[in-house]
């Protein structure tokens, strides 16, 4: 197998043109990135407005320019697969999914919704402080996905040890350890299949 996927291609337009050329005007306000800076949508904003549209609001030679560039540009995705690759499918996409599971845990900025009925009982939101407005988050959301990634990672490290069950079959077969053991290994594939669409960065 062989695999080489590059980066996403990150857009270049009219605003984007305007942010480099003003460089100088910080978008927010300090480092905390929760106070805006009205200078940057006074200048930046309308300068990159400028550069997009005429004054029929139609699209600028820069603009249709941006488009044409970006529509060439194509992300680099190779993949080969092998014969063998296929023979233990499971093993082969774990020993991909495990790092890539790790990196993500060490990189997250963010957390997609988890049940209640994933997690356990001490981190759910049932048990967390109150919230102060409804919309916001409680004080667990992060600490659910955290459990969740944890949970799936631990599994894909069994996937990937061919000795994680001889423990079981020492001397005597330890029949509920073994049979609890693939309980959580299926529950961590479980959680996999039920949050892909979270794993995000």
């Amino acid at each position: 197998m062989k695999i080489k996927i590059g980066p996403y291609n990150n857009y270049v337009g009219p605003y984007q043109i305007a942010e480099k050329i003003l460089f100088f005007i910080p978008k927010y306000k300090g480092k905390n990135h929760l106070e805006y800076n009205e200078a940057y949508e006074k200048y930046v904003d309308s300068f990159g407005k400028w550069l997009s549209e005429d004054k029929d609001g139609n699209d600028t030679w820069l603009t249709k320019l941006c488009f044409w560039i970006e529509s060439k540009r194509k992300r680099t995705i190779k993949v080969k697969i092998d014969r063998w690759d296929t023979w233990s499918m499971d093993h082969t996409l774990a020993l991909i999914i495990l790092p890539m599971l790790k990196q993500l845990n060490e990189t997250k900025h963010g957390a997609p919704n988890t049940d209640d009925e994933d997690v356990p009982e001490h981190l759910r939101s049932t048990s967390a402080e109150p919230k102060e407005n409804e919309w916001d988050t409680d004080s667990n959301h992060f600490l659910r996905w955290d459990w969740v990634l944890a949970e799936m990672i631990w599994s894909f490290e069994q996937l990937v040890d061919d000795s994680s069950e001889d423990k079981f079959h020492k001397d005597v077969f330890d029949k509920e350890g073994f049979l609890e053991h693939r309980k959580r290994v299926d529950n961590g594939l479980r959680l996999f299949g039920k949050y892909y669409r979270g794993l995000w960065d």
